[in-house]
């Protein structure tokens, strides 16, 4: 999902502590999502207003660490990353600045977005049980809190805790059921593992394609990818905890930098990318669900099947996830 970093406009972008003045028809982005996620949407933007949209791609930790460095000497307007706990420890670091606007908080629901205004998701993603068509039924299936039974001893296989995708997902355990609770969950995951934890959601799917687990949590658009790979996946997905607060969802999002060099125009362009034309290419693109609620997903991700989504605002995963790396680390997910 994240790439190396790569310029790709024709024109040199402002390099850190220059003070050359940017054209005010221009908007740049850094952006932790790769280039074929992200420039259709800003091609049609650029098309639809003459706005040229720049932006360089690397992992979030080192655009958040140059942003700060840059300070006044801005060269982004928008930092554009995935998870809502990256896009809280942006805001923490005071590398945002908040801004209200009518036209998001008409388009995407409160949940999804920073309740000091200082981003907003622009997509979505479930992070969700995965299974074997093969070796599980859909019944024997409940709760994310049940893959700690010890039904699925030596059935489980996770992705490292490393990756803030856990981190998010175990800090709104911690919300719901406190730290005790989910530490013990936690741990009955652990005690559950097939086989090592893996580095990506990719590597997951296939294991338990090859029969190395039967059941695994992912999130849905590494799903999506491998099975347009891969039509013949013996893998389905399953929406858990339909019964009581439904499916952990979390985002990809975008907020204004501090000091971005044009501030009207980035605001301008995040409005856009929250409205229905903008909302159908991004998450199309990205597989992912479209943040705006009024915008249907793509026929693929529809495919998948409804759920019930944690009403849970997103920003707890920031909020908690100090506390979720200390807990898993105690349970022994590495």
């Amino acid at each position: 999902m994240l790439a190396p970093k790569r310029l790709l406009t024709a024109l040199a972008l402002t390099l850190i502590g220059s003070t050359t003045v940017q054209a005010a028809d221009e908007v740049v982005v850094y952006s932790s999502r790769i280039d074929e996620l992200i420039k259709p949407v800003f091609d049609a933007y650029t098309k639809k207003t003459g706005v040229q949209v720049k932006f360089i791609t690397d992992k979030e930790a080192p655009l958040m660490q140059r942003i700060k460095a840059e300070g006044e000497n801005a060269t982004a307007d928008l930092l554009l990353t995935v998870d809502a706990g990256n896009l809280w420890q942006a805001e923490q670091m005071g590398i945002l600045q908040p801004f209200t606007s009518a036209v998001i908080d008409k388009n995407i629901p409160l949940q999804y977005r920073s309740s000091a205004h200082a981003w907003t998701g622009l997509s979505l993603r479930a992070r969700t049980i995965a299974y074997s068509t093969e070796r599980v039924k859909p019944g024997e299936l409940t709760t994310y809190e049940a893959l700690a039974d010890k039904q699925w001893e030596g059935r489980l296989c996770l992705r490292t805790a490393k990756k803030v995708y856990n981190q998010s997902l175990t800090a709104t355990l911690i919300e719901t059921h406190g730290a005790a609770k989910t530490e013990e969950i936690v741990k009955g995951w652990v005690n559950n593992l097939s086989t090592d934890v893996f580095s990506d959601d990719i590597a997951v799917l296939e294991a338990i394609n090859a029969g190395q687990c039967d059941v695994g949590i992912v999130n849905t658009y590494y799903y999506g990818r491998l099975h347009k790979q891969k039509p013949d996946l013996a893998v389905k997905l399953f929406w858990p905890n339909q019964g009581d607060r439904g499916v952990h969802v979390n985002l990809s999002g975008i907020g204004l930098t501090r000091h971005a060099p044009h501030p009207q125009a980035a605001k301008a362009l995040v409005e856009w990318m929250t409205t229905p034309e903008a909302q159908k290419i991004f998450a199309d693109v990205n597989q992912e669900f479209p943040a705006n609620p009024a915008v249907p997903p793509s026929a693929e991700v529809a495919s998948w099947g409804k759920f019930v989504a944690d009403t849970l605002p997103v920003e707890v995963a920031g909020k908690r996830q100090a506390e979720a790396i200390r807990l898993m680390d105690r349970a022994g997910w590495n």
